[in-house]
């Protein structure tokens, strides 16, 4: 069996579904294109969880940093 990644325009979504959902040996696995993977985020969590308050800075010392180094005005 082979795996296939399609992008398809918003207003044909609908229509494509609803065409694959019909046929029993496709699998159709909807994904957004900003969605996180959950192993990405099980990784944040855990560091999240294991920080010290050092390992933290402040945003206005980052946005200095950011500044200096690629001209970020954020």
């Amino acid at each position: 069996m082979r795996q296939l990644t399609v992008t398809i325009p918003d207003d044909f979504y609908e229509t494509f579904i609803r065409f694959f959902k019909h046929i029993p040996e496709v699998s159709i696995n909807e994904k957004t294109e900003n969605e996180v993977p959950l192993w990405q985020q099980e990784m944040v969590l855990e560091r999240m969880k294991n920080a010290k308050p050092e390992d933290y800075r402040s945003w206005e010392d980052v946005k200095k940093d950011l500044d200096k180094k690629w001209n970020f005005n954020g």
